[in-house]
């Protein structure tokens, strides 16, 4: 009977001990990790775009970084979660870092992605040594309505709804018409479309919702490292209203492509080459 009951322990203490150390944290995006380098840089794409938007980048810079590149979950084929949000998003990136002990890495994000860079850097300054924002806004919204402020508990059910009930037909229709107002490459604009078509739509859905009512242009005071900002050439025309937006980002250099649109790695490469080789090698 004694060694029955020891049998009984010593088989809960071994489950116990595969229950904990068995499980595999998650996080709400996949991750290519390419290069060698004691510097980290850490790539985010933009609204329902692949890690594969920065292939030409990582190829220049893997060399002498380690690259880890995201896709988020739910995005050009990566499997869905069963609910995303911005704000979720923000501190799965934030966990990979402290998880991986990635030191002070140079996050850069594009679009959306840029979003989350701005955010991660706010709400955890200790973890980022510098950010590259290419063509993102702190507030989206409110350059088509200065009175804009963000809903507490906003409702995205209505926008789930409508791009949710739209065909396969309907909605590539929508992308092709929407993509020559966002990249000037032709040659590439087939490619994102496709990452739009293998995007979850639900999650295409919400995550558009969530972003159009994210507002960080209080919250980025509280950025401590040295930011690059990269934006495509018609934001030009809009200096005052861009600059007001990021007018409490401190220790930051903005840069307006002379040509293209807002896939500017691929609309203007030789001037976003430049401006990153610079930045990433100043101390």
């Amino acid at each position: 009977m004694k060694k029955l009951t020891f049998l009984l322990i010593i088989l809960l203490f071994l489950a116990a001990a595969c229950n904990i150390f068995g499980q595999t944290k998650t996080y709400p995006f996949e991750v290519k990790k390419t290069g060698k380098g004691s510097q980290s840089l850490i790539f985010i794409p933009g609204f329902a775009s692949s890690g594969e938007v920065w292939n030409e980048t990582t190829a220049k810079f893997e060399k002498n970084f380690t690259c880890y590149t995201l896709t988020m979950a739910g995005f050009a084929g990566v499997k869905p979660e069963a609910d995303a949000s911005f704000a979720d998003w923000e501190k799965g990136i934030a966990a990979y870092i402290k998880d991986n002990r990635i030191e002070k890495p140079v996050i850069i994000g594009h679009s959306m992605g840029g979003g989350l860079a701005l955010a991660i850097a706010a709400d955890y300054p200790e973890l980022v040594g510098k950010i590259v924002i290419v063509d993102t806004l702190p507030c989206l919204a409110a350059l088509s309505n200065s009175a804009f402020t963000s809903k507490e508990n906003n409702d995205c059910s209505s926008t789930i709804a409508k791009l949710t009930s739209m065909t396969d037909d309907q909605f590539r229709q929508m992308q092709t018409q929407t993509m020559p107002r966002l990249l000037a490459d032709t040659s590439m604009q087939e490619t994102v479309i496709g990452w739009s078509m293998k995007s979850d739509r639900k999650i295409f859905a919400k995550m558009y919702c969530d972003f159009s009512n994210t507002d960080l242009r209080e919250k980025i005071k509280n950025i401590q490292s040295p930011s690059l900002i990269l934006l495509e050439s018609f934001f030009i025309n809009m200096k005052p209203m861009i600059e007001e937006q990021y007018k409490n980002l401190k220790n930051t250099n903005m840069q307006y492509a002379s040509k293209g649109l807002h896939f500017i790695m691929y609309d203007d490469k030789e001037w976003y080459f430049s401006q990153l080789t610079h930045f990433l090698s100043a101390k």
